[in-house]
């Protein structure tokens, strides 16, 4: 089974890197015309090796000039070994330091020490250099390294060189390719009759030509025309492979270096993400809140201000911090970052993304940033319950969790099942399937039922709340229809609210009627009942009490639950009376098969218009009959 790696190189200028490469691959990197005229790279170079086994390495070879730490930044992203290349005429110098303390932070993990120009000194000197390099090492991840000591000029110690690199490539892993596609853009140009090609080191995922691609975060949309890795056609790449894209519809001014070419909808732009920051103990002063800095991810580079939870930061102190970019940048969790000072430009530390879709965490609340600490572990429950828990009601989709926490496809489904048996989360249908932390979803039930106790103890007489008013006080910006649907259905099926039409109400809630109430309420209904389809209005009714007020708070309660109905022009009957006309309308009708306005003055008792329309309409539209030009039909019959 085949595989890709980067293998790059970092190290002082003029140290010998390219000759390096030329010699290890006969490829020469440096293709400016600059370059060539100044004997000094400049850009990111690019070449390639076969080894056996089916390894195919690509090859990045960075600038060593202090003034090009950018394009070294940007091309020591995706590598997966490098060579710290040192001059055996000069030995250990301040790039050297630079670069190395660059690749320790963007996660450099395997690599070897080459010693250059060995045919410039004596053994006696060469000796000396090693042993110094020796020391330089020490405490990082080089320190167990081998050194190979070679001549670009003469070829000697190339061939041990190449052994050296298979030897370390053979335990490198095999990038996953599950996870979206990501290529970090550090090249754009256009061939004629082509268009557009990107290049860059694929880290993530895998891409085939055919494919759709959305460049962030610009967010513009294309389409892959064409693909090559490592100068060879290919239909696709894997993670690890230098790759050049061709785009479809897409103009070269529309990108630029730092860009990323991704599966869509996976990525999204941000201008503030968390971090676990590293400040390098070389650096000669405190980092203090709100110190402008240069941000470096992927190939990109970002000015930005530190956001602090305390005042600063002494170096060589891990901490948690939040970064505020003035340009947004699109990653993910676990991306490692470099930041380097405004002023004067070095390198002053780096680390790990944590959170790439970050909300502002305010300096005057230590409890903003503890949490940070969930964020750092390695347990995907706790990342993922970290971020339900933050989009509250709404709660996330898978999508919108891969792109918070990093985990994506199986692992993310084997993860959301455990949750969802452990009764950790919840999920509901909205726009897809939705999550939410049981924790946030049990606050919200809480919610509920304290808002409508609160309600009945302030408003006793009332039966409870209509469901729009119960909404916009547990929800004032607004709520996903289904979630607040699926918090009354939860609450009623555990018999903790009623639901009676438009109403909430707490389970055990009753009207709590006031002294003398109760005499009233029966007194006004036995009024109504009583009248029979002559009733009096309201006005009369009130009339017979002594209190206008408590008289009104009864005829309330009457009505809403259900025994006086109002109908047109105000009309008022009890309940039993409209069900005693309505069972004679349906005897007549089954009966005759027709009703007409003589026909039910007749059997209503010889009542008035007044209210023998209201009750015939009422009738209607409780679709007990269905009115045909003068007459009235069974609506059961028709």
């Amino acid at each position: 089974m085949s595989k890709t790696l980067i293998f790059g190189t970092a190290g002082h200028i003029d140290h010998g890197k390219t000759s390096l490469v030329k010699a290890l691959t006969g490829i020469d990197t440096d293709r400016l015309k600059e370059e060539k005229e100044r004997g000094i790279t400049i850009e990111l170079g690019f070449a390639h090796i076969d080894l056996p086994q089916d390894i195919k390495i690509g090859i990045v070879d960075v600038p060593g000039h202090e003034k090009f730490v950018k394009q070294m930044v940007a091309g020591v992203t995706g590598m997966d070994m490098v060579a710290l290349v040192i001059a055996a005429d000069e030995g250990v110098m301040p790039q050297t330091r630079e670069h190395l303390e660059i690749c320790k932070l963007l996660q450099v993990k395997s690599g070897i020490t080459v010693l250059t120009k060995k045919d410039m000194v004596d053994e006696d000197w060469l000796m000396l250099v090693e042993s110094d390099v020796r020391d330089f090492l020490k405490g990082t991840f080089l320190e167990n390294s081998p050194i190979v000591k070679v001549s670009s000029r003469t070829g000697e110690g190339i061939e041990e060189l190449k052994q050296e690199i298979f030897k370390i490539s053979l335990n490198c892993p095999a990038k996953d390719i599950s996870g979206p596609f990501r290529l970090p853009v550090d090249r754009i140009f256009t061939i004629k009759g082509f268009g557009t090609v990107v290049t860059g080191t694929s880290i993530s995922g895998q891409l085939k030509v055919g494919d759709p691609v959305e460049i962030m975060p610009k967010r513009l949309v294309s389409r892959v025309r064409a693909i090559q890795n490592h100068g060879v056609e290919s239909e696709k790449t894997n993670p690890g492979a230098r790759t050049a894209i061709n785009l479809h519809s897409i103009e070269k001014e529309q990108i630029e270096r730092g860009d990323v070419v991704s599966t869509p909808g996976t990525l999204l732009p941000s201008f503030l993400l968390d971090l676990e920051l590293h400040y390098l103990s070389s650096c000669d002063k405190v980092l203090k809140h709100r110190m402008p800095v240069r941000f470096h991810v992927g190939a990109t580079e970002v000015m930005a201000r530190i956001l602090l939870g305390k005042d600063s930061i002494e170096p060589g102190a891990k901490e948690f911090v939040q970064i505020r970019l003035d340009n947004p940048v699109a990653v993910l969790r676990g991306d490692p970052f470099v930041i380097r000072s405004y002023s004067p430009v070095m390198t002053i530390g780096g680390g790990i993304i944590l959170n790439p879709l970050a909300k502002k965490r305010k300096k005057t609340k230590p409890e903003h940033w503890h949490d940070l600490s969930l964020l750092s572990s390695e347990n995907p429950h706790e990342i993922i319950l970290y971020h339900l828990k933050g989009s509250g009601y709404r709660g996330l989709t898978y999508p919108e969790i891969s792109m918070r926490t990093a985990i994506f496809g199986k692992k993310l489904e084997k993860n959301i099942q455990a949750l969802l048996s452990q009764n950790e989360i919840i999920q509901y249908e909205s726009d897809g399937i939705r999550f939410l932390s049981q924790q946030v979803y049990k606050n919200y039930l809480d919610k509920v039922l304290a808002e409508l106790e609160n309600f009945h103890r302030t408003n006793p007489l009332l039966p409870g709340m209509s469901k729009e008013e119960l909404k916009n006080r547990i929800f004032p910006y607004g709520v996903e229809l289904k979630i607040y649907q699926k918090i009354l259905s939860d609450l009623e099926k555990l018999k903790k609210v009623k639901i009676e039409k438009d109403i909430v109400s707490v389970f055990a809630h009753k009207v709590l009627l006031k002294e003398d109430m109760g005499k009233i309420k029966d007194d006004m209904e036995m009024i109504f009942k009583r009248a029979g389809l002559e009733t009096p209005s309201k006005d009369e009714t009130f009339k017979k009490f002594d209190d206008q007020k408590t008289s009104q708070e009864v005829f309330d309660i009457l009505r809403r639950e259900g025994i006086l109905i109002i109908l047109k022009d105000n009309v008022i009957f009890h309940r039993d009376n409209l069900k005693n006309i309505s069972d004679k309308v349906i005897a007549f009708l089954k009966n005759k098969g027709e009703i007409n306005i003589a026909d039910f003055k007749e059997i209503s008792g010889g009542l008035s218009r007044k209210y023998m329309i209201p009750i015939l309409e009422y009738l209607d539209n409780q679709k007990v009959t269905i009115r045909v030009g003068d007459i009235r039909k069974l609506r059961s019959l028709n």
